[in-house]
């Protein structure tokens, strides 16, 4: 975790809020499938089209957010909820669970070769400019947070440094997985989603 959390887990409310999107999900790995690509879709209709380095990057550290509050903080029931907000170039993903024991570690520790989990959170901190944690405001829960910092022409603002090879590695291994989910491509959609 780069910064602490405000109080309220949430936008400090001096920035002037451009665009907002907001929506629950069913804790299932549709839904988190589902939250993904409505995001992208937000994306690329507020002007940063699918190819673009934010939409892509917004696209990846959601899929991570939402797959962890469906692995890590699903209560059987209960919904998951998505918030993208866009305000002075800074766009901040929330993904809020109502599971509070479950909290990712404050810096995510660098995951077994062999591990097939535990990656999650070392990827959004990759590539997020800051992210967090906070308890949800009302209720039983967490709020898991990342913010990117852009240009107004799509492009982030900070100098990031280039990930060690087994994090490329890894970062495209994740990207191809997001685009090779079943019903994406053209050739599924004439089996009603299923590949043969």
């Amino acid at each position: 975790m780069k910064s602490a959390t405000p109080s309220n887990g949430h936008m400090p409310q001096h920035m002037a809020l451009e665009r907002e999107f907001t929506m629950r999900f069913t804790s299932t790995p549709r839904g988190a499938r589902l939250a993904r690509r409505l995001v992208s879709h937000r994306l690329n209709d507020w002007g940063h089209p699918y190819a673009t380095s934010v939409n892509e990057t917004l696209t990846l550290i959601t899929s991570e957010l939402t797959a962890n509050a469906v692995r890590h903080g699903h209560i059987p029931g209960r919904d998951f909820h998505v918030q993208l907000t866009l305000t002075d170039d800074i766009f901040r993903i929330e993904v809020t669970d109502t599971c509070a024991e479950k909290r990712p570690p404050a810096s995510p520790s660098a995951a077994d070769a062999l591990s097939e989990s535990g990656r999650g959170m070392l990827l959004v901190a990759a590539l997020a400019d800051d992210w967090g944690v906070s308890p949800r405001p009302a209720a039983p829960g967490k709020t898991v947070w990342a913010q990117l910092h852009v240009r107004t022409k799509g492009h982030p603002l900070t100098h990031r440094v280039a990930p060690e090879p087994t994090d490329v590695d890894l970062l495209l291994t994740t990207a191809s997985l997001l685009r090779d989910d079943v019903g994406s491509r053209p050739e599924d959609a004439s089996h009603g989603g299923r590949r043969q």
